[in-house]
């Protein structure tokens, strides 16, 4: 018998595989969500620098209030912000990476909020 593979290094492999294609550049730099057990996260990273240019996420004092830290409402929330953040730094373009998960529940709310915050991708 074998060992079951963890949700998680499937994840990871999935992650793997989608930043074979996905790189973010300094006109499109790379969006790339991550949840935890309580929070969610959104970081916007130029990959040809290295460096994470704007950063969002539900441990923020503007968003510490939420009811649920991990919900869709929080996605939301934390989509609008990064979406606010990077249109204050001059970033309207971006690749979206969905770090290994699933395009629905969360990740599609950051992302539709992200969208409708005014950026592109």
């Amino acid at each position: 018998m074998f060992n079951k593979p963890s949700k998680k290094s499937l994840r990871e492999k999935k992650h793997r595989r989608i930043r074979r294609k996905v790189s973010g550049t300094s006109t499109a730099p790379r969006l790339c969500v991550y949840k935890s057990l309580n929070h969610i996260y959104a970081q916007i990273i130029d990959d040809s620098k290295g460096i994470t240019m704007v950063a969002a996420s539900t441990l923020e004092p503007e968003l510490r209030n939420l009811a649920s830290r991990t919900n869709r409402e929080a996605a939301k929330e934390v989509g609008a912000a990064i979406a606010r953040k990077a249109r204050e730094k001059g970033i309207t373009k971006v690749v979206f990476d969905r770090n290994g998960y699933k395009y629905h529940g969360g990740v599609a709310a950051l992302a539709d909020a992200a969208r409708e915050g005014g950026l592109e991708f």
